[in-house]
């Protein structure tokens, strides 16, 4: 079973850290991470993707919660919540594989963002299965370099009337 945790923290030195250190010291498990500043440059918000059974799912919860640094925590279920993950993947290419690459890309709805004589750099950004399914893709070629953002999620709109 997948959590979300939406994280607002104080924009501070150590605080990541901190954060990471409670994951490390009750060996609960970090999927994905991601950090950014709010609208507020004095709070940031920290996504973290976590897996376990629901006790540790709650355990992360409350201890998150008890962090002074920690000014809110919002969890959501991978249905409850929109996510969006980017990857951006460097691949050797040749005559033979150029138009499979191209047509994947097109196919999931990746571009293509450089390019050279045999080298060519690919993004995405979609759920992170989605993107996972056209890493999958990709197995086939000679894979140069990868990285990837981590999830980043939002609690899904909800009209105030219902």
């Amino acid at each position: 079973m997948k959590r979300i945790y939406s994280v607002l923290v104080e924009n501070k030195a150590g605080v990541l850290c901190k954060v990471a250190g409670l994951f490390w010291r009750r060996c609960f498990n970090i999927d994905s991470l991601a950090v950014g500043t709010t609208d507020d440059p004095e709070i940031s918000n920290m996504i973290i993707v976590s897996s376990g059974d629901r006790r540790t799912l709650e355990q992360i919860e409350k201890q998150l919660n008890k962090k002074l640094d920690v000014i809110k925590v919002k969890t959501y279920g991978e249905e409850e919540a929109v996510s969006r993950e980017l990857m951006l993947v460097k691949l050797r290419y040749n005559r033979d594989n150029r138009r499979d690459i191209m047509e994947n890309s097109q196919i999931m709805g990746a571009q293509i963002i450089d390019m050279s004589k045999n080298l060519m750099t690919i993004q995405i950004c979609d759920t992170p299965e989605r993107v996972q399914i056209f890493l999958d893709t990709l197995r086939t070629v000679s894979i140069v370099e990868i990285t990837r953002t981590g999830t980043l999620a939002l609690s899904k709109c909800r009209d105030a009337s219902r």
